[in-house]
């Protein structure tokens, strides 16, 4: 069944073409209404009755959705063209923007992976006595509340919460799995005649919480304290602040769902080989604390992890990618908008990546303001941080003339500006930039002002992983170009070997993760695939000669993809049989170091000389043969001990 799309030209403040839309979507677009949520909900009804119908109002969702509730009927998908495309002080057609975002509105949804979090609604308080007791009451009807002073005097006379003394040295986990180590721990003796008394003080006390609510004012428990499920703070001398975090932390009882934001593939991690440290692109960004190292490899708390997405984008290898959504269903995305805003007759589309206060901020400026270009298309990620330099290449690849960053309150703006000044070098300068505002006013401003590029003349879109897509969109970009310098610290590049320094010891293939770096079993050779490289370096930190250097590069030629011969030397015949082992300068330099040492006199310097078959051969040969041992004493027999007993 084709879908049908309602829509509504909102009293009149917009202009929807039905009959255009209908033929550059597929879909059947329903004549506009005017008045689709009140005066004409009669024709919403019919649409909910009528079927498979997406409303193209989100303002008013909630109406909508109770409307299907009353008919037994599941709640509308809901897509806003008013607030993105149609309010909009441009006055050219919006025919191919409103086509790109039902076109993309139209992809089926990536499920989220979620786990289940339970919380039994236990909650430490932490802060002043006054504050925290007063909160504590508050909360005691909700949860089970504990609270922890550092004055014994302000304990109080109720026993409707429990009150500990004590002072806290660390806390740990995140929300339903808290744990908190208490020293000097006194809690209460509740018998006796007047004020409670205490236990004796002990340290290195543990305790588990679900929740914490810390009203102490002081350094947050966590970094990134925001961003740590079940840890609320408050100013304790802001009374709003504080009821808010109270009422927040009443609701935090139940069963609830975790998202997991990213999945991890550890055989592909360049972190570490043998204890010598690589990559820590992740563990540099990760603001939570959710990413430590474990070995070769690092690993990744899903509980701690605020999905900010920030690793995903700065991975080298696709160790750690982006699952909420997946990095698959974002880069379709793009290139769903691009075709669709360029099959509607649209030239040179501009993408807006933003997260949900970019979405609030273009609400505003549509219903106060100039709204948006209409060649400006707006793209909501739920973690702005996740779309990387791969992802805006691959855009630009498919068609836009630029890509622009609008970050939230919440997004860590230098994390983002290493992907767009990456993104700006491999597309070309002007292609990525960053909006950096949180007025609505200024937003439009700015887009109405830019300057656009020119876009690519053949837009392509390729598939496979984000390096993939990354050189095929980068090729298509640059076309007749074999090489693209890159900022340091890119994920692409060469190594660079000082052949005179190198002696073939291969320690950097053995430790390279990706197998960009090889030998040659028939002869010394060190082989390098440059499209495989990480730069995470491992083999430069493993060279004993410190022969290795890297160049930041995107190499786009074919040589890219081959193994080409960084060095490679003459090898060494064996002075016996004849069969080639080692490199010829490696034995010499050895034997010429060796050869006034007591321990290879004589015949034993040739056996540096020698393969590993003749040297076993000549070592066992030799007169003083250490693993010669004396001769075998003879078995002895019944003979033996029957001639024993007559001679005796």
């Amino acid at each position: 069944m084709v879908k049908s799309l309602i829509t509504c030209d909102c009293l009149g403040t917009q202009t929807i073409d039905a009959s255009a839309l209908s033929e550059a979507t597929g879909l059947d677009v329903r004549p506009p209404c005017s008045a689709l949520c009140t005066t004409q909900l009669d024709r919403a009804q019919a649409a909910l009755e009528g079927g498979d119908a997406v409303f193209c109002c989100t303002q008013e969702a909630r109406v909508f959705e109770e409307l299907a509730e009353g008919l037994d009927r599941p709640a509308p998908p809901t897509l806003d063209l008013r607030d993105r495309a149609g309010w909009s002080a441009d006055d050219v057609p919006k025919l191919p923007k409103m086509s790109a975002l039902i076109a993309e509105a139209m992809l089926p949804e990536a499920p989220e992976k979620t786990v289940d979090v339970i919380s039994e609604g236990l909650c430490l308080i932490l802060g002043p006595a006054d504050v925290a007791l007063n909160a504590a009451e508050q909360l005691k009807d909700h949860l089970g509340v504990t609270v922890l002073i550092d004055d014994a005097s302000a304990m109080p006379d109720t026993r409707a919460f429990d009150v500990v003394v004590g002072k806290l040295r660390r806390a740990a986990g995140t929300f339903g799995a808290f744990e908190v180590v208490i020293d000097a721990l006194q809690q209460v003796e509740p018998g006796g005649r007047g004020g409670f008394g205490l236990t004796d003080p002990r340290d290195g006390a543990v305790s588990q919480c679900d929740i914490i609510l810390d009203l102490r004012g002081q350094t947050p428990l966590f970094p990134a304290p925001d961003k740590r499920d079940g840890y609320l703070r408050a100013d304790p001398t802001h009374a709003p602040g504080v009821a808010a975090a109270v009422m927040a932390a009443s609701h935090m009882t139940g069963t609830f769902e975790k998202v997991l934001y990213v999945q991890t593939a550890p055989l592909l991690c360049a972190h570490s080989r043998a204890e010598q440290t690589g990559c820590t692109n992740c563990l540099d960004l990760c603001p939570t604390g959710a990413i430590t190292s474990a070995g070769d490899h690092v690993a990744i708390d899903p509980m701690v992890c605020a999905g900010c997405g920030a690793c995903s984008a700065a991975c080298p290898s696709g160790a750690i990618t982006y699952d909420a959504p997946p990095v698959d269903h974002t880069m379709q995305r793009v290139q769903t908008l691009a075709k669709a805003f360029l099959a509607a007759g649209g030239t040179a589309p501009r993408l807006l990546v933003h997260d949900a206060h970019g979405a609030e901020m273009i609400r505003l400026s549509a219903r106060h303001g100039r709204g948006l270009p209409a060649d400006v298309i707006p793209m909501e990620m739920s973690a702005i941080g996740a779309f990387g330099h791969a992802e805006a290449v691959a855009g630009l690849g498919a068609g836009f003339a630029s890509v622009t960053f609008l970050p939230g309150p919440t997004t860590d703006v230098s994390a983002l500006e290493t992907q767009i000044a990456l993104t700006s070098a491999i597309a070309g300068a002007g292609k990525a930039t960053l909006l950096d505002t949180t007025d609505p006013d200024a937003m439009s401003d700015a887009l109405y002002d830019a300057t656009v590029p020119a876009p690519i003349a053949q837009p392509v879109r390729p598939m496979g992983t984000r390096r993939q897509i990354t050189r095929q969109a980068a090729k298509a970009l640059h076309p007749g170009t074999d090489q693209l310098p890159l900022p340091a610290g890119a994920p692409y590049g060469a190594v660079l070997i000082d052949t005179d320094a190198c002696t073939l010891c291969l320690s950097c293939v053995s430790l390279c993760p990706s197998g960009a770096l090889g030998d040659n079993s028939d002869k010394p050779q060190l082989r390098f695939q440059e499209d495989a490289c990480l730069q995470c370096g491992l083999c430069a930190n493993i060279c004993p000669e410190d022969a290795i250097t890297y160049e930041p590069r995107l190499d786009l030629t074919d040589a890219a993809l081959r193994q080409e011969i960084l060095n490679e030397e003459e090898p060494f015949p064996c002075i016996e049989c004849g069969a080639l082992f080692g490199s010829k300068s490696a034995i010499d330099r050895i034997t010429d170091k060796l050869k006034d040492h007591a321990m290879f006199a004589g015949d034993k310097l040739r056996m540096i000389q020698m393969c590993d078959n003749c040297r076993v051969n000549a070592q066992f040969h030799a007169t003083d043969n250490p693993f010669q041992g004396g001769e075998k004493p003879r078995v002895r027999t019944t003979e033996d001990y029957l001639s024993k007993r007559r001679d005796h």
